[in-house]
């Protein structure tokens, strides 16, 4: 058996000897390299870390609302704006409060707010200064142009029906039809309209309503993709978390496992928040946050959260020591709680 053992460690070590020069460490795994991380903020979540969130990866945090997927995100950015660090933060869904951000501890000044599905409407009911031009708002209207080009129909679609004009148009005018020919169908001047009923209108709801996310989402998904591939932003926020699980769950794993490698090579920490995991091996770590505990000092009064939070996934965890004990170790917990305070409480 040794002999074998032997015999194999010498024909691998001449694989990877030929093969130096164009594959460097052919049958040798590559070292697992574990990435810098970078504190929360929240003391509790930083010791089940063993430090924080992971620098150049994907952190998913999983929970239905209230859960404190929010607080944990602010707190984040809060940490790395007051260490001059510039911060993106994606709104899909348009729920990010900058009051409240800056009331967490955010330097505004160092975090770029991007809103999607903005409409000139949207931004004067929100009490702007300023107005944008309507082409960086408003879909352009489509050109119509000869022969497609971009601007038109396909050329099939403009020659359809061309035939049977022409001919038509070649054909004699006769004044009385024949009885055997179909007759043309006269509509009348005066037509009714029976109001639709309440089945109708909710199928019509719902049939429109699915295309309003779908467009949020692509421009949210494109805008961080933009973000990611041009570097700059040390952390990266896309705020998913209002959006229904069967609207999440159809990116394709494509667009995340892009996602993870443009953020190892230019080292953003992305934090993506969602009421599904849907970046399956994408991600470096998943946290799943439960229902936030609600904190009452009094009856009437609502000073907090109280949330959990469990790690479902850890690619790196910290290394377990090489000494066996003869005694069973205690169980590591893999949750965490604290208490998330409002800011008309104080602190306590």
């Amino acid at each position: 058996m040794a002999k074998i053992m032997s015999s194999a460690a010498i024909v691998r070590r001449q694989i990877e000897s030929a093969l130096e020069k164009k594959i460097p460490s052919a049958l040798t795994p590559a070292p697992k390299i574990r990435s810098a991380l970078h504190a929360t903020g929240i003391e509790a979540l930083d010791q089940l870390l063993k430090g924080g969130l992971p620098q150049g990866a994907i952190t998913e945090l999983v929970g239905p609302e209230c859960s404190g997927r929010t607080s944990i995100a602010l707190s984040f950015l809060a940490r790395m704006t007051r260490e001059e660090r510039v911060c993106a933060w994606i709104d899909v869904s348009n729920a990010f409060d900058p009051p409240s951000a800056a009331a967490a501890g955010i330097d505004l000044r160092r975090l770029l707010w991007l809103r999607c599905g903005v409409t000139s409407q949207t931004a004067r009911s929100a009490g702007y200064q300023f107005e944008l031009p309507e082409k960086y708002l408003v879909a352009p209207a489509v050109k119509k142009g000869l022969h497609g080009g971009g601007f038109g129909r396909h050329p099939r679609h403009e020659v359809k029906g061309l035939s049977s004009a022409v001919e038509e148009f070649l054909q004699p005018q006769v004044t009385a039809p024949r009885c055997a020919e179909s007759q043309p169908r006269v509509r009348s001047s005066q037509e009714t309209f029976e109001p639709p009923t309440v089945r109708t209108q909710k199928r019509a709801h719902h049939s429109y309503a699915p295309s309003k996310p779908w467009l949020r989402m692509e421009q949210a998904l494109r805008s961080a993709d933009l973000l990611l591939q041009a570097g700059g932003f040390s952390a990266i926020v896309l705020d998913m978390g209002s959006l229904a699980p069967e609207f999440v769950s159809r990116v394709p794993l494509a667009t995340w496992y892009r996602y993870r490698a443009a953020a190892e090579r230019t080292q953003s920490s992305m934090l993506l928040l969602t009421q599904y995991a849907c970046t399956k091996s994408s991600a470096e770590l998943v946290l799943r946050l439960q229902v936030a505990k609600p904190i009452c000092d009094e009856s009437t009064v609502f000073s907090g959260i109280q949330p959990r939070v469990e790690v479902m996934r850890q690619r790196y965890p910290p290394a377990a020591s090489n000494v066996i004990p003869i005694r069973k170790p205690p169980q590591q917990e893999d949750g965490a709680t604290w208490q998330s305070r409002t800011t008309w409480a104080g602190k306590r």
